[in-house]
């Protein structure tokens, strides 16, 4: 069963320039409720339960300028076997396992899954099997969206509709870091918004 999950591709390996231009240090070491940001997406990503495997800057410090293409690009190379993958950047600290999980079933019935909250795009974005050579062969900052848009052509692209606010809250900022930090307090308290 394991073999027929996709897996999580966590993309650490970023610079954080936005962060780091408004004042900032890594935003992914940067704390939030008492946890590393980076430790709150790991964390969604093994409550999950499916296979994840994070891309860090070491993996990609072979290539000139690297971007978030060349990220996923490493992670697939790193997960071959894999049954497709979620692509989650790793500055999204309140994604919830139960959209990773919703993202994978989807994959059941769509090429690629694009799950929306809101009316915006969010992450993680799913990828079965058969984006495999196309995923391989991205470089640069476009990360995958040469991906979803060739298989939107073909059809292939479902949206997927969810009510987690995480998947489309990131820390790119530090303004945004504190506005994920009011946000993750609500969701503690009440446990309603994002789920």
């Amino acid at each position: 069963m394991a073999a027929q999950l996709p897996t999580v591709l966590i993309l650490a390996a970023g610079r954080g320039e936005r962060f780091r231009a408004a004042g900032g240090t890594d935003k992914l070491q940067e704390m939030l409720l008492g946890r590393r940001v980076r430790d709150w997406v790991t964390q969604a990503a093994r409550d999950s339960g499916l296979p994840w495997h994070v891309v860090e800057a070491a993996h990609t410090a072979h290539i000139n300028s690297p971007g978030m293409g060349d990220s996923i690009a490493c992670g697939v190379a790193a997960t071959t076997g894999a049954a497709g993958w979620l692509i989650l950047p790793a500055d999204l600290p309140l994604v919830q396992a139960s959209s990773l999980l919703a993202v994978a079933k989807a994959l059941h019935d769509h090429t690629v899954v694009v799950p929306l909250c809101a009316g915006q795009r969010g992450h993680p974005v799913g990828f079965g099997p058969q984006t495999r050579d196309a995923l391989l062969a991205l470089h640069g900052d476009g990360g995958a969206a040469a991906v979803v848009a060739a298989w939107k052509q073909r059809g292939g692209v479902g949206l997927l509709a969810l009510e987690d606010v995480g998947c489309i809250t990131d820390v790119d900022t530090p303004d945004a870091l504190r506005a994920a930090h009011a946000l993750a307090l609500q969701m503690q308290a009440g446990k309603s918004v994002g789920e």
